[in-house]
């Protein structure tokens, strides 16, 4: 009798769970690539070149430690353009919002790039990112990125999220 009623139960269980496929899911995109070029648009980041950031670092502002890295990768286009692309790992800060269902998140990263001009001499530069994400019922996406307060991208929908940062 208990086989019964238990097989019963899972039964209507399985029937419950079944989603009808009319459920609209969110969209998630949040993966940032970051490009640093220089005033004539060669890459930054070739850590062979004369003159380029050998080494970057990046670092949660509102991460519960003082020193709270941000994982990131650098990666490479096809005709070998390297860039760092971070998908996600500092804090998101919610701001206010009058509206529920179109929410503002915040997350700001010391980012340092470091540069070798000559055989014993750095030169660290230290700047700021600050990325502002909105979240909606169907979309959880990248909606700003300012570097050093400046705006350097704004999300256009299905376009990839590219910041371009020039030094």
């Amino acid at each position: 009798m208990r086989n019964i009623v238990f097989g019963i139960l899972v039964v209507c269980l399985a029937v419950l769970s079944c989603r009808t496929g009319d459920d609209d899911l969110q969209q998630i995109d949040q993966i940032l690539n970051i490009y640093v070029r220089n005033s004539a648009g060669q890459d930054l980041l070739h850590q062979k070149k004369d003159q380029t950031y050998f080494t970057y670092s990046m670092n949660d502002v509102f991460g519960i430690k003082d020193i709270s890295p941000v994982s990131s990768s650098l990666r490479a286009t096809a005709d070998s353009t390297l860039f760092i692309e971070y998908i996600a790992g500092a804090r998101r800060i919610g701001v206010d919002t009058l509206d529920p269902n179109n929410k503002t998140y915040r997350s700001v990263i010391a980012l340092s790039l470091i540069k070798r001009l000559n055989t014993t001499i750095q030169d660290t530069i230290n700047d700021t990112l600050r990325i502002e994400y909105r979240m909606a019922p169907l979309a959880f996406e990248v909606s700003r990125v300012y570097y050093n307060d400046t705006l350097r991208f704004t999300k256009t929908p299905g376009s990839p999220n590219v910041v371009t940062i020039v030094k």
